[in-house]
């Protein structure tokens, strides 16, 4: 009898020690600390309506504006290897293509490596670094001695000198021209085919001039932040980085616990809680719905009651992070069962001891 009563007193001392554990360290006010032996000092949150605005918006994942030069003015200046078209009004000897069945880009004349053309009458005419209005009026100048009041046009038809290459994570990487027409990162990306479903648009890599530059271009997608479209230049390597997958982990007392991809969308903890099948039924405790989030000053744990309906739609209001750990406890009755599941071989061998004794 003494060892079936040490044994009911060890299940009780054991049951006493596993069920406090549900005694959670959440009081009246919204915030409380705990020693954890891991984490250190933590605080526990306790969510509800009045908090929920304070601590449970989206993480901030934006790489705030661009540092990357750009301006709204673009100016296309002639190159070596770009193809002018010329025309002098009413003096067709002299006018570019040569003959009628010709068209401009066949006809045109090119910038040779030293920056200038040759054209009849004048000679060498400088053209790289110019405008196409810079060379008209040049031209217009010296073709005077020639000709009295020349009319003359001049415009690009081949575009070969400047380029900027798109690679990465997009459909086509490509080097795409740059025209007449300015030509913006977004306008690159597109060209290039536009982002593969695994690109993070976020951090978007510009190259210039021997530095890099990070571009938040969902920044400008979404929020319209016009600098994170910047124009692009001559030599401009853009390179669209791969998305590194962010997830949160659910794990405990759930359906199906495990990972949840933050990567495009934020999720709500409710919607998280959901999309595992939501909580155990048979084991959960609805007052231990746990969120626990590493800051700068610290780990965070925030505490969901769902033991009302209600709190869900706080749980609505309470956005995920990246790294976030979200567990459910064991229910009260759950882990006594389990309490007495380990102790009842002990009870029937001290029930067995006790009849040999006697």
């Amino acid at each position: 009898m003494t060892r079936i009563f040490a044994a009911l007193c060890a299940l009780l001392f054991l049951a006493s020690c596993d069920t406090s554990t549900t005694n959670f360290p959440v009081n009246t006010r919204n915030v409380s600390s705990v020693e954890d032996p891991v984490a250190g000092d933590v605080a526990i949150v306790r969510l509800s309506l009045a908090n929920v605005a304070t601590f449970g918006a989206p993480s901030d994942l934006s790489g705030g504006r661009t540092t990357l030069p750009s301006s709204d003015y673009w100016n296309y200046r002639i190159g070596p290897g770009d193809l002018l078209d010329i025309v002098v009004y009413e003096h067709p000897e002299l006018t570019s293509p040569a003959g009628s069945t010709r068209t401009p880009a066949e006809g045109g004349l090119r910038v040779n490596s030293d920056g200038t053309f040759y054209y009849p009458y004048v000679g060498n005419v400088r053209a790289a670094g110019r405008t196409p209005e810079q060379v008209r009026a040049d031209l217009s100048r010296q073709l005077k001695e020639f000709i009295p009041s020349p009319q003359v046009s001049v415009r690009v038809v081949g575009y070969n000198s400047q380029t900027v290459s798109v690679t990465g994570e997009v459909g086509k990487p490509a080097r795409i021209p740059l025209t007449s027409k300015s030509l913006t990162l977004l306008d690159a990306i597109n060209e290039a085919g536009g982002l593969n479903e695994t690109a993070d648009a976020r951090q978007v890599l510009v190259r210039r001039g021997g530095r890099s530059y990070a571009v938040d271009l969902q920044a400008f997608l979404n929020q319209g932040i016009a600098s994170n479209n910047p124009v692009l230049r001559n030599g401009d390597v853009v390179s669209v980085q791969r998305a590194t997958k962010l997830e949160a982990y659910l794990l405990g007392q759930l359906v199906k616990p495990g990972p949840i991809d933050l990567t495009k969308d934020d999720v709500s903890l409710t919607e998280a809680v959901t999309s595992v099948g939501g909580l155990n039924t048979n084991q959960a405790d609805a007052r231990g719905v746990f969120v626990f989030r590493d800051s700068p000053s610290g780990v965070i744990v925030f505490q969901l009651d769902t033991s009302s309906a209600a709190a869900y739609v706080v749980g609505t209001k309470f956005f995920l992070h990246p790294q976030d750990v979200v567990y459910v406890t064991t229910a009260p009755v759950a882990k006594w069962n389990r309490v007495v599941s380990n102790i009842l071989p002990t009870l029937s061998t001290a029930r067995a001891a006790s009849a040999l004794a006697n």
